[in-house]
């Protein structure tokens, strides 16, 4: 019996180390990015000079790295599966790439969230530069939000088994026309330790483009917080809009599009499933920034919820992928893609503007 206990003490004791052991080397190799970062340069070549025509198109699209088809539920909102089955992944990427080709390769900016290039969960695939090969005629940038060595939850079933591990992934924005500037700028707040370690590096990636009149278009790519209970967000916005309104004010057009994790002012977040009334999502205030406009498709939906594979007549689904437009800035037209969330828990979304 004593060497039972002996033995037990001794596993507990190792156990112990071992996670003792992961909180040094999370924190030791702790991805601590610069307030700003120029953005890495991608394969393919913009073919036009400036954006000299009024009107231009912008989509946007979640990708959830290809880990997160119709088939899918994802563990951190209360499903099983951490990572899809390769062949599950390699489908919805081929249905990433081929949307991208088919449906979003006639805009003149695409602005793409959670894209990775190097992550145990995507199975090592550079999809930025798989994305890269359906955009030749398109500039592409990369800015990391998501760079951790080694994730080790979850640990069930039991400690270690199924952990989410490397992962390297972030933001892609590839234009038809070549960016003066790409700087990747963090957000501020974090979680605290030792969740920080583990958890994404928030960031918008801002592009500048000559624009008519000696001023500049500058089009921001943005991933904003969540499973945080809203103060990550609220200094997220506060980052975004001291941004925004300081680059309006210098007489330049903003646009900002992307996955903000909210929806926008005075849209029902239960639009599309009233019923399931537990889920609260949080709507942007309405004097965010007065006189600038809001451009969502409010028939379509953007985001399915992922505790459970999709199911169109179940599945709470709502709108928070949209577009952000400064007051010199006319939106003609907003409509999202409906893929049946088929590769994706996103949407893609396409919007046409006019330069006033």
């Amino acid at each position: 019996m004593k060497s039972f206990f002996r033995f037990l003490g001794a596993l507990v004791g190792l156990l112990v180390l071992g996670f003792i052991g992961l909180l040094v080397f999370g924190t030791v190799t702790d991805w601590k990015p610069e307030p700003e970062i120029q953005g890495t340069a991608l394969s393919g070549e913009a073919r036009r000079d400036t954006p000299v025509d009024s009107t231009l198109r912008v989509a946007i699209w979640n990708i959830g790295y290809g880990g997160l088809g119709a088939r899918m539920d994802f563990f951190m909102d209360g499903g099983k599966y951490v990572q899809a089955p390769e062949e599950w992944q390699n489908e919805h990427l081929a249905g990433i790439l081929s949307t991208t080709a088919s449906k979003l390769k006639s805009a003149d900016f695409i602005l793409l969230q959670e894209v990775d290039r190097d992550a145990k969960r995507s199975y090592g695939i550079d999809q930025a530069e798989s994305l890269a090969g359906q955009l030749p005629d398109h500039e592409g940038v990369f800015a990391s939000n998501f760079k951790v060595r080694f994730i080790p939850v979850p640990f069930d079933p039991f400690p270690f088994v199924r952990p989410m591990g490397r992962v390297h992934g972030g933001l892609a924005s590839y234009s038809r026309y070549p960016a003066s500037s790409a700087v990747r700028h963090d957000f501020p707040g974090a979680y605290g330790w030792p969740t920080r370690i583990y958890h994404l590096d928030r960031c918008f990636l801002a592009q500048r483009f000559a624009a008519p009149g000696g001023a500049e278009l500058v089009v921001v790519n943005t991933h904003n917080s969540a499973y945080d209970d809203g103060s990550l967000k609220a200094e997220e916005m506060r980052a975004l809009k001291a941004f925004a309104e300081g680059e309006y004010q210098k007489g330049n057009y903003v646009l900002v599009g992307g996955d903000w994790n909210q929806c926008p002012p005075d849209f029902d977040p239960k639009t599309f499933k009233k019923s399931e009334s537990a889920y609260d999502q949080q709507n942007i205030p309405g004097d965010y920034l007065p006189g600038w406009i809001w451009a969502y498709d409010p028939g379509t939906p953007t985001n399915r919820k992922v505790a459970a594979p999709y199911n169109a007549d179940s599945t709470f689904t709502t709108v928070i992928d949209f577009f952000l437009l400064s007051p010199n800035i006319e939106a003609l037209n907003t409509r999202g893609v409906d893929l049946d969330f088929a590769y994706s828990d996103h949407q893609p979304v396409l919007l046409d503007l006019r330069l006033r």
